[in-house]
């Protein structure tokens, strides 16, 4: 009897394992294929970047946090491959230079280290995923006159503005959901995800906004 459970535990960690590579895979070839037949980089960027984040923002509902781990370093050295020999050149296709898509990949991992709170995970890498994605979306898109420049990067106000309106969106659905006043702390949150998403160059707000944002609401939450 305990030999059957045993292999029926294994047997569903495969099958969670295997759902969540079967569904990020094909995200990744559909926007492959969407991106060699428009060519549009940076909105097919963007769209890996809101629909994986959003997917892997949920993992801890059917993955332990040490399967999150471990493909999370998969997702990294994937990413490396990837880079080295331009398979999937719709990630890579950004003109400025960014590792944006290889702290994507930490960022899963590095979060799992520091939370074992479901609900922390996913409203921190929601952050990187709706907030940082939509952000560069509408920026892109509606931003173009209305533009500043941090650390040499362009950004766009309204593109900063977007963040900052679905990052206090996120935090106050955690706070109702888990029946708990952030009060200031609202604000700081939101306000300290949005200048690091001002001030993290080349890719590397994927990692700094959800670790920053894993951290301060397990301290206050």
């Amino acid at each position: 009897m305990v030999c059957v459970e045993f292999h029926l535990a294994g047997y569903n960690t495969n099958m969670s394992i295997g759902f969540a590579v079967l569904v990020v895979a094909l995200l990744l070839l559909c926007n492959e294929w969407w991106w060699h037949g428009k060519k549009h980089g940076e909105a097919s960027r963007k769209f890996v970047h809101i629909t994986v984040g959003t997917f892997v923002a949920f993992w801890p509902l059917f993955l332990s946090w040490s399967q999150i781990e471990f493909l999370s370093l998969a997702f990294v050295a994937v990413v490396l491959v990837s880079r080295q020999f331009n398979i999937f050149k719709s990630i890579h296709s950004v003109q400025r230079s960014t590792w944006g898509e290889l702290y994507f990949g930490a960022a899963v991992g590095l979060v799992a280290l520091i939370t074992h709170q479901p609900a922390i995970y996913v409203v921190a890498l929601l952050h990187m995923s709706l907030a940082d994605g939509w952000a560069a979306i509408i920026g892109h898109k509606y931003g173009g006159r209305f533009t500043y420049r941090v650390l040499g990067t362009r950004k766009s106000r309204l593109g900063t503005l977007t963040f900052l309106v679905v990052s206090l969106a996120i935090l106050v659905g955690f706070a109702q959901q888990q029946n708990i006043d952030l009060g200031i702390w609202l604000a700081l949150i939101a306000g300290g995800a949005t200048i690091l998403e001002n001030v993290a160059i080349r890719g590397l707000d994927n990692l700094a906004i959800p670790l920053f944002v894993a951290v301060v609401l397990g301290l206050v939450s």
